[in-house]
């Protein structure tokens, strides 16, 4: 069989690039091996936003008497809340099945395997071997929960996120190594729970990809909840041999012993780029990473990667992106390079987190000299009437051109206001034009125009 373009996996980089190629005319094939949508819709962003949400739910409860309102008798029923979050992941498996049917896409099941010549040999369940050609191959294979040799998963009491998802029973204590997004959404969930947690970060601040002050934030109302963070620390070894796990924890005063019933290793991820035939094929890596130019393109005509296989930022919507870019690319479209320095991120515990351009740091050590505004959601009104005013929105700009260099913000729901943001960016608009856009009153976006406002020394509310 023939294609004009093999895309392989199906995450939010393979599926998407497989629909644009439909669209634009190519006959396309999709190869997973697992879930169709990949680790996002089946394990990542979509069922941890379903479980992050029950944990929502259930503080609302039992903080229903700050609004007024009586409620007594709330309790989790932890198997439910993990059938919850599977259940919203296979509607979304079930809706990319849909869009590969509308637009047209062979979805063939196995282990791919990428051959000279443009070739793909997949090897299917009961271990049949059929090999396609293909004038184009994708290959956007992902990525998994990277594993420390001090921190070996053994899927029961040493864990990565996909156990974390769908653990039988809610532990009573749990240590959770790395504040990364990922380390800091499970903390929040199990913590909001009623499990005891407590975070082990090798550097000085939790989400240490952030600016400073969004981690210092994080860390005051992480343990105003009760969160037990240990900085500057690292795991040694892990006792598995009795009931729970013994936690052997260097820190800047010593060694330390933990004990909980689970360790949920978060210290990052691992690309998917083993036994797919990069070596037979001479597709160049570099420390675990395909090395392509700014089509996405190999060192090997006709061989593409994208996504978390690629030294590009490890999101689903970047992952998107480079699948439209390429795809128009090797279509002969007009079309220009994603600008990686205007991607947003956005962490999902409570308060929530999303950020987008240079941290103040960052803007500092470019050579830039900066106008920095913050407007705190304790003078919001929105904020206040909704009980959620913990957290700010802090704005970075050039002081000589009016640059809008970047923005960061904590606080419930600022995950839905940082595209304002990347739309801003993208066009270029200066600090002036953000505070001439009417905002409407009251909303949490007021926020962004009143840190804008201050970067100016404009501010009306605080």
């Amino acid at each position: 069989m023939s294609y004009d373009l093999i895309v392989i996996g199906s995450g939010p980089g393979g599926y998407v690039a497989a629909i644009r190629a439909s669209q634009l005319g190519m006959k396309t094939a999709l190869i997973e091996k697992a879930e169709l949508g990949g680790v996002c819709l089946n394990w990542g962003c979509i069922p941890t936003k379903a479980l992050l949400k029950s944990a929502q739910v259930y503080e609302y409860l039992l903080h229903a008497q700050d609004y007024g309102i009586k409620v007594k008798g709330a309790e989790v029923d932890f198997p439910a809340v993990i059938s919850r979050s599977r259940n919203v992941a296979d509607a979304m498996s079930k809706g990319v099945q849909f869009l590969m049917k509308k637009n047209k896409i062979d979805v063939i099941a196995g282990n791919a395997r990428i051959k000279s010549g443009k070739k793909v040999e997949v090897t299917a369940a009961d271990g049949k071997k059929t090999e396609y050609d293909s004038k184009n191959i994708i290959i956007s294979t992902g990525a998994r929960s990277r594993e420390l040799p001090s921190l070996k998963q053994d899927g029961k009491k040493i864990i990565g996120y996909r156990e974390a998802m769908t653990l039988a029973k809610q532990p009573k204590s749990m240590v959770v190594v790395g504040s990364g997004a990922i380390g800091v959404e499970f903390a929040y969930f199990y913590h909001s729970l009623g499990t005891k947690v407590t975070i082990v970060e090798f550097m000085p601040n939790v989400v240490p990809v952030e600016d400073e002050e969004v981690s210092k934030q994080l860390a005051r109302s992480f343990k105003k909840s009760g969160i037990e963070i240990m900085l500057e620390s690292t795991v040694e070894s892990v006792d598995t041999s009795g009931a729970g796990c013994k936690v052997k924890v260097k820190t800047k005063k010593g060694e330390e012993i933990l004990e909980c019933d689970v360790v949920l290793s978060a210290v990052g991820i691992a690309s998917n780029i083993e036994n797919i035939g990069l070596e037979e094929v001479g597709i160049i890596t570099d420390k675990g990473k395909i090395v392509v130019n700014e089509w996405y393109q190999s060192n090997m005509p006709g061989y593409y990667a994208i996504g978390d296989v690629i030294n590009t930022p490890a999101l689903a919507h970047v992952a998107s992106h480079e699948g439209i870019t390429c795809v128009e690319k090797i279509a002969g479209l007009h079309v220009e390079p994603i600008d990686y320095k205007n991607i947003p991120g956005c962490t999902y515990c409570q308060p929530e987190i999303a950020s987008v351009g240079y941290t103040e740091k960052a803007a500092i050590e470019a050579g830039y000299e900066i106008k920095v505004g913050k407007f705190p959601f304790s003078a919001s009104g929105k904020a206040k009437a909704a009980g959620n005013s913990d957290g700010f929105v802090k704005v970075i700009f050039d002081a000589k051109y009016g640059e809008f260099l970047g923005a960061h913000m904590i606080g419930a729901n600022v995950t839905e206001l940082i595209a304002e943001v990347v739309v801003a960016r993208k066009l270029e608009t200066t600090g002036h034009e953000i505070i001439k856009s009417v905002h409407p009153h009251p909303t949490m976006s007021e926020a962004t125009m009143e840190a804008v406002a201050a970067a100016y020394g404009e501010v009306i509310h605080i």
